[in-house]
């Protein structure tokens, strides 16, 4: 029977517990609880037998607020590697806290002002980095971070970071059957979830989503498509999905569709992204929608494994790696802004982190980094809040701190090989999938925005928002015009930079 805590109260729970069973069984909890109530459960008494060690014993996501009414503190946990969203801010003696920035923001205590400094940072990196946001005196809790909040005192706690210890001992071969091991575990929870009985899988035409395909429960695949060659995965995903038996659904998204989406993605996401993809998965989020409430995606792997290009390029030893995404240099951004503050340097969010990982493989230092920053403060933010806007459950399994466990040994040597990025995964994925689909060339998830902001036939709402009243408080309109007139002309290169400061008109316009 379920038993009510007398010492700890849930005040907020986010996310889902994947290895509830294991947890049930240790905790003395009836499994077969509803699953609002089983949760409860799980959280409040991990909570008495663990204390702040809670998070070591949940796999899955989470972002949980706890009070307990003996000590009379509230704790607030947000899970290792921060696949869901925390939010918080102390005003008058109180703390409040949300998945949700806009709920925090909608309090009547908290006076609603705009960060010029997380602007600035936004501009260097084209999400919004570390744990300042864009308002304030609101907070974002980092990844595998507490809080302890008795009223008067705020302390934050760091209880996990990302380290990576390679062990040479064990070949390529030893690891990847550790991973199609540490693989099978994860997926036989999630199918061991009887309350929900039907999943789908998101797809693209890399690996990552292909062998999360191949080794679940996901009954059908979903992905978006284009018109516009070089930029359509949809065919590649289609290929894979035949090759599977599995059924797919195609959402092919026009740049009028795109364009109409782009103020609800930005809105719901609650702060600016500058990641163009974003505003295509909520399309394609809203599609599955119309036929599965929970569906797999396989967000997590090119950040624990080295699935991007610039974990390859060397860091001169005088630079600060600036994650993977870095799109306009502190002279850019200066030549931009209107009160630009050089006392904000691009380099801040990361230097105590690139400090720490000093001495490690240079590999290791930049995935520490994008782990911490790039993974959470753009990813996670995207998929989070744009499943939750559109009532999805987003399952994350390659996200599990276990696969990470697994990454963190293997050495850089056998990620990057024949030529391959991520090789040792891709040699596991090869146990479920034809070499043709694992150890395909990354295509990652391109959107053909750089296209349709250059055609006059969609851009003319973009450029009135780049030069209307909002702009002029924030940006240099001279130096905004040559960006604009330098892209048009067919410097496509700064399509990033366009995008990034389109979203934050649109944001600020929506919010202020």
């Amino acid at each position: 029977m379920e038993k009510k805590s007398a010492k700890v109260q849930v005040r907020y729970f986010s996310g889902y517990i994947r290895n509830y069973k294991a947890l049930c069984a240790e905790l003395g909890i009836e499994p077969s609880l509803p699953r609002e109530a089983r949760e409860e459960a799980i959280l409040t008494a991990a909570y008495e037998k663990w204390g702040t060690s809670l998070p070591d014993h949940l796999y899955g996501a989470f972002a949980i607020a706890l009070y307990d009414t003996e000590k009379q503190i509230t704790l607030v946990f947000r899970d290792q590697v921060g696949q869901k969203q925390m939010f918080y801010a102390v005003v008058g003696g109180e703390l409040f806290c949300s998945g949700d920035i806009d709920a925090v923001v909608a309090d009547s205590h908290i006076e609603k002002a705009l960060n010029k400094r997380m602007l600035q940072q936004y501009l260097f990196y084209g999400y919004p980095i570390g744990e300042e946001t864009f308002y304030e005196g609101v907070y974002k809790l980092r990844p595998g971070h507490y809080l302890t909040f008795d009223g008067e005192k705020l302390t934050d706690t760091r209880y996990f970071k990302p380290q990576f210890e390679p062990d040479s001992s064990k070949s390529v071969d030893d690891f990847a059957k550790e991973i199609e091991d540490v693989v099978e575990e994860i997926l036989s929870e999630e199918r061991g979830d009887t309350e929900l009985p039907y999943k789908e899988s998101f797809l693209s035409g890399g690996v990552d989503s292909s062998y999360l395909l191949a080794a679940s429960d996901a009954q059908g695949a979903n992905t978006v498509g284009y018109v516009e060659s070089g930029f359509d995965e949809s065919a590649l995903a289609r290929r894979t999905a035949e090759i599977l038996g599995k059924k797919i659904s195609v959402k092919m998204i026009s740049p009028e569709e795109y364009f109409d989406r782009l103020p609800v993605t930005i809105d719901k996401m609650g702060q600016p992204l500058g990641d163009a993809s974003a505003v295509a998965f909520s399309i394609g989020c809203a599609a599955v929608s119309e036929h599965a409430k929970v569906v797999y995606s396989g967000e997590g792997i090119d950040e624990f494994f080295g699935g991007y290009n610039a974990h390859k390029r060397e860091i001169p030893s005088d630079w600060v790696y600036l994650t993977c995404s870095h799109i306009m240099s502190e002279q850019v951004v200066r030549s931009l802004m209107k009160d630009y503050d050089p006392a904000v340097k691009a380099e801040d969010p990361v230097r105590e982190l690139w400090d720490e990982v000093q001495g490690q493989d240079p590999l290791a230092q930049k995935l520490t980094v994008d782990i911490s920053l790039w993974l959470e403060g753009d990813i996670y933010l995207n998929t989070d809040r744009t499943s939750t806007a559109c009532g999805i459950e987003l399952h994350t399994p390659f996200s599990d701190l276990r696969l990470f466990n697994v990454a963190r040994r293997i050495p850089a040597a056998y990620k990057f090989m024949n030529e391959q990025n991520k090789y040792v995964f891709r040699k596991a994925a090869s146990t479920k999938l034809p070499d043709e689909v694992a150890f395909r060339k990354k295509v990652g998830f391109p959107v053909p925005v750089r296209k349709w902001l250059a055609d006059e036939r969609f851009n003319k709402p973009i450029e009135e928002k780049f030069f209307g009243e909002t702009s002029q408080k924030f940006f240099d309109q001279d130096a905004l015009r040559e960006l604009w007139t330098s892209f048009i002309g067919g410097e496509e290169q700064y399509w990033g930079r366009i995008y990034a400061i389109y979203a934050f008109l649109l944001w600020y316009d929506l919010k202020f």
